[in-house]
């Protein structure tokens, strides 16, 4: 009967909170940038809280672009 329909689950029909994890991640980001004012004397930890930043805010604006050109759902 099914045919050409795809197998789905019913979890896979459920709207996401997509505007929520962008928030968030932004914010994470955010806490991780302040967090480079602190009592460490290294750089490698500024470093890291720099490079971990950089990445939450690349993955929420490469899901904007492919969302925007309709390469995602």
């Amino acid at each position: 009967m099914a045919g050409s329909e795809p197998v789905t689950s019913p979890d896979q029909h459920k709207p996401g909170h997509r505007k929520a994890g962008q928030i968030g991640a932004v914010l994470s980001a955010l806490a991780l940038l302040a967090m480079i004012c602190g009592n460490h004397e290294g750089r490698v930890e500024d470093i890291w809280l720099i490079g971990l930043a950089a990445l939450l805010l690349i993955i929420v604006i490469g899901d904007a672009v492919l969302r925007r050109n309709g390469l995602r759902s």
